[in-house]
């Protein structure tokens, strides 16, 4: 069966890795995935599955709905089973396309497009037209409870939704098992724009190194915008952390970055599903220290598998790191129990066959009509 997911595709940060690893999994489940990217950019080229086709179909502006013509035409002629849209853009053309072609839509919901950005009036106007385009859709697939029960509070019932976790690759390189010593190097690794939280790791340091903590931060990923990169490099100037950061900027190989970290921290402050790069960090045998925000709590639980802390609170955020830091938590223990956590729930595969199931169920119910 072919299955073509309709995403942005500009980026390649959290989402678009979760659709990369659809299309290297997907097949051992009986479904070939495609991608139509209607923002074409980085993901063509990063993407770690070179396999599965592309189509370029790019849209002009946020009301083009031109290209849903284009796609319905592709799905046709190649005999697409499915179409399944990944943000609010790609669920416009999605939505028209599958209408057309008469094949069911399914949506994955990564993010509460309500509470995806800083700006209200981009996150309104997303939420109306996610809400638009999810008209008669076959089925939704939340990446977290937190994110199921928040769109069954948007009215979608409850048998309309399945959650699918988000899940990585077994990790074949791992940080050493060996407690850090000295200087603790934190690392975060994210695309790089306000809900992240950076400038609350920021703060966070800064209060460490009052204490006389000796700390050092690790900084993967790029940033969203120039402005924004600005923005951060005076909150590192104002608080005197020049010199305790290495700007790793993006790389292919984010295994390899974790492996020089002795915790990762993820300080976002709102808008997460649920963050691949936490799951990679757990894998890949890292410590983690997240914030209290949608699925984070759903793969880290406090003082078993990593931390919690309380978002866009510096304080806290450095009282969490601290709990490992001054050794109130076994390192070794929260290391041992993050890989096993990752292995028994968030694998790659775990995360394909329940994607592949719920294509199983839509299919035999279009079949049955």
């Amino acid at each position: 069966m072919r299955v073509m997911h309709v995403i942005n595709g500009e980026h390649y940060s959290g989402a678009e890795r979760v659709q990369d690893l659809l299309g290297q999994h997907l097949p051992s489940f009986g479904y070939e995935a495609a991608f139509a990217c209607v923002k074409p950019g980085r993901f063509a080229d990063r993407r770690q599955d070179q396999a599965p086709r592309i189509f370029d179909l790019p849209m002009h502006s946020r009301i083009d709905l031109g290209v849903a013509r284009e796609l319905s035409d592709i799905i046709r002629s190649q005999d697409f089973a499915l179409v399944h849209a990944h943000t609010p853009r790609s669920a416009m053309v999605g939505r028209l396309a599958a209408w057309s072609a008469k094949v069911p839509l399914i949506y994955h919901v990564h993010s509460p497009t309500s509470q995806d950005t800083t700006h209200g009036w981009r996150n309104r106007l997303n939420h109306w037209s996610e809400r638009a385009s999810l008209y008669k859709v076959a089925r939704l697939i939340t990446v977290s409870n937190s994110l199921g029960r928040h769109m069954r509070l948007q009215g979608y019932r409850s048998e309309l939704i399945s959650v699918v976790p988000n899940g990585v690759p077994t990790s074949t390189r791992r940080r050493d098992a060996v407690p850090p010593r000295g200087t603790w190097h934190i690392g975060t690794v994210a695309l790089f724009r306000p809900r992240k939280g950076l400038e609350v790791l920021l703060e966070s340091m800064a209060l460490m190194k009052e204490r006389g903590v000796s700390v050092r931060l690790r900084a993967v990923g790029p940033f969203e915008t120039p402005d924004y990169e600005a923005e951060i490099h005076w909150h590192v100037e104002r608080l005197g952390l020049r010199h305790d950061i290495d700007w790793i900027g993006f790389t292919q190989d984010v295994t390899h970055e974790l492996t020089q970290m002795d915790l990762f921290v993820l300080p976002s402050l709102f808008g997460e599903g649920l963050p691949m790069v936490v799951l990679e960090a757990m894998a890949a045998g890292v410590p983690v220290v997240g914030t209290r925000v949608e699925g984070v709590p759903e793969a880290i639980d406090d003082g078993v598998n990593g931390v919690i802390a309380a978002p866009g609170d510096p304080a806290d955020l450095a009282h969490s790191m601290m709990r490992i830091i001054d050794r109130k938590l076994n390192w070794c223990m929260l290391r041992e129990r993050a890989i096993m956590t990752h292995a028994e729930q968030f694998s790659a595969e775990r995360m394909a066959q329940g994607v592949a199931v719920v294509y199983d169920r839509v299919l035999g119910a279009t079949r049955k009509k």
